[in-house]
């Protein structure tokens, strides 16, 4: 692994960094109080009807205001090998019968499960759907042989979702710098999205 000299490190025009955090479990956490609420629902979506384009929709919904790009970027081969795979779980929180969230878990490694994809879009957050589908997630990750969980998180994602992992039990073990094309400037996103940083 290259070795980054401490200070500060310049971009070329048109790229993105971010800090990337990986967490982890080796133990089923207790699970976290959550709010009672109507209209809620987990929808597992079987490998045959994993629908691109349905799935790039809320894919979209759920990520683009934090620059989730890889799905969109991804060639239509590339992903549909992993969404057809029965190892890779998807999940679609419905609220009042509208996709709202999406959750995919990935236990194509042996003995783990990474939380792939995790997310709620607008309309669900605030509501205490993402503390309901978490303990869902760790509920059905936990259901299968594993020893161990994790996920990814990074500082282009929703400001609270590093301390929501931390008290859903996960705990910080490596950090890495992840470093893209802007995908505003590839036509991936909306050039609008994440107005908070700047194009460059």
């Amino acid at each position: 692994m290259p070795v980054l000299d401490d200070g500060y490190h310049s971009l070329p025009p048109g790229k993105l960094a971010s800090v990337v955090t990986t967490l982890a479990m080796t133990a089923r956490p207790v699970p976290r109080a959550e709010r009672a609420f109507d209209g809620v629902a987990l929808r597992a979506i079987a490998p045959a009807a994993r629908d691109l384009g349905w799935y790039r929709a809320l894919y979209r919904r759920v990520g683009e205001e934090w620059l989730w790009f890889s799905r969109l970027r991804m060639p239509d081969a590339d992903l549909l090998q992993i969404l057809g795979d029965p190892a890779v779980a998807v999940y679609a929180l419905s609220l009042d019968g509208l996709d709202e969230g999406l959750l995919e878990l990935d236990f194509r490694t042996a003995g783990e499960c990474e939380l792939a994809f995790f997310g709620l879009t607008a309309a669900a957050r605030g509501r205490g759907a993402g503390r309901w589908l978490m303990n869902r997630a760790l509920e059905l990750a936990w259901s299968a042989p594993v020893q161990r969980v994790w996920v990814h998180s990074c500082t282009l994602d929703h400001p609270a979702a590093l301390a929501f992992y931390r008290r859903s039990g996960f705990i910080p073990v490596s950090r890495q710098v992840e470093v893209a094309d802007d995908p505003r400037l590839t036509g991936t996103l909306d050039a609008g999205a994440a107005p908070e940083l700047p194009l460059l």
